[in-house]
């Protein structure tokens, strides 16, 4: 999500000045390879580059063809085997293991299919973006031919070839409900066409209780990772926009008026760190019966237990659904200690849950690193 609001925001005034601009977008991938499929980076025909397509190794080779395409204005197909055991390969620095296809487009004015995703950046929005990428015969769609699907079922574009665009719909529809991104390969009338089903999630909502000087560098770290962030505490010194500049909403709140003043989405994920146990118990008091995909709790484990036992006195008693979405300690264990390194852990953490990972060591991981989008 970072990377594409970067992008837009540099598209604009690149080409209010008349620039020719490409877009590198990566369509498919096989084996292993730095970026998968929805990676994308913005060229100027004088080697400005925003966003990256791999570590580095692609880059070059891609913007010289992007020159000719941003002249032509005919999308192209670049595929990268940097599978081989060639010294050739090895020489470049491709030797990732894997196969990369990139799709090379001119972008003589802002697509349709960009303000689509500019659109899914805003809050609690959904959307996928379905990019024919290979054809066979004659189909009348091209390469480059996109649809856009919207949350509720509407869709646009792919008017060339009906079937296809049906076809296609009901694979997004599919691949919305999943969250997860595909490709797929269709035979209709006239041939084949390989399309990249790209699903397009809103900034994962982060929701941090407490601004104290601890919480600053987990807003920070959070942005750097494109989230959506908001802060929530009850001291009008503490809960500034001068004091967490990269939140993208500062809520004064007491902890008694959070369920009126708070939106939590189910989507994602709150932290608690208070550093004041009567405060704890209040916010969870409210927040714990929501659907969360993680809920972390600053503090000891002892700390946490105490806080829970107290709720069932109360009648509150969690569901073990409930508490399996509860993180505390809070963070991986990485030996963390300072305000920043503690920030590191729970965010990992946090990135881990949302994966569906457990945060260990990739050298100990069985298989490969990354799940195939491929149908």
């Amino acid at each position: 999500m970072k990377e594409l609001r970067e992008i837009l925001k540099a598209l604009e005034p690149l080409q209010k000045r008349g620039e020719k601009v490409a877009l590198a977008t990566i369509v498919k991938t096989k084996g292993s390879t730095y970026r998968r499929p929805g990676a994308r980076m913005l060229m100027t025909s004088d080697g400005q580059m925003i966003g990256s397509i791999s570590g580095g190794c692609l880059e070059g080779d891609v913007h010289e063809h992007a020159k000719k395409v941003m002249s032509s204005g005919e999308p192209i197909v670049l595929n990268y085997d940097t599978s081989s055991d060639n010294d050739v390969v090895w020489g470049l620095g491709l030797g990732c293991n894997g196969v990369v296809h990139v799709l090379v487009e001119s972008l003589r004015q802002m697509p349709k299919y960009l303000s689509f995703l500019a659109g899914c950046l805003e809050p609690q929005r959904c959307g996928v973006v379905a990019t024919v990428f290979r054809t066979e015969g004659d189909i009348g769609a091209k390469v480059g031919s996109r649809m856009t699907i919207a949350e509720d079922g509407s869709s646009s574009g792919m008017s060339e070839n009906q079937s296809l665009g049906s076809a296609i719909v009901s694979d997004a529809k599919e691949a919305m409900r999943n969250g997860h991104s595909i490709i797929k390969e269709y035979e209709v009338s006239g041939g084949k066409a390989e399309v990249f089903i790209e699903v397009v999630q809103s900034p994962m909502p982060l929701v941090i209780f407490g601004a104290g000087h601890d919480a600053i560098p987990v807003a920070r770290l959070a942005k750097e990772l494109g989230w959506n962030v908001t802060i929530v505490d009850g001291r009008a010194a503490f809960a500034s926009k001068e004091r967490f500049p990269q939140a993208d909403n500062v809520i004064l709140s007491s902890p008694e008026d959070v369920h009126k003043n708070v939106l939590l989405d189910p989507r994602g994920a709150a932290i608690i760190m208070t550093h004041n146990y009567n405060h704890d118990v209040t916010i969870l008091r409210q927040i714990l019966p929501l659907p969360l995909r993680y809920l972390g709790v600053l503090g000891p484990k002892r700390r946490t237990q105490k806080t829970l036992e107290d709720l069932r006195k109360e009648g509150i008693g969690p569901s073990a659904e409930q508490i399996s979405h509860i993180y505390s300690p809070v963070g991986m264990d990485i030996g963390a200690e300072t305000p920043e390194e503690i920030a590191l852990a729970i965010i990992g953490e946090i990135q881990a849950v949302l994966a569906g990972r457990s945060g260990g060591s990739l050298r100990n991981r069985k298989g490969p690193i990354h799940e195939s989008s491929a149908d």
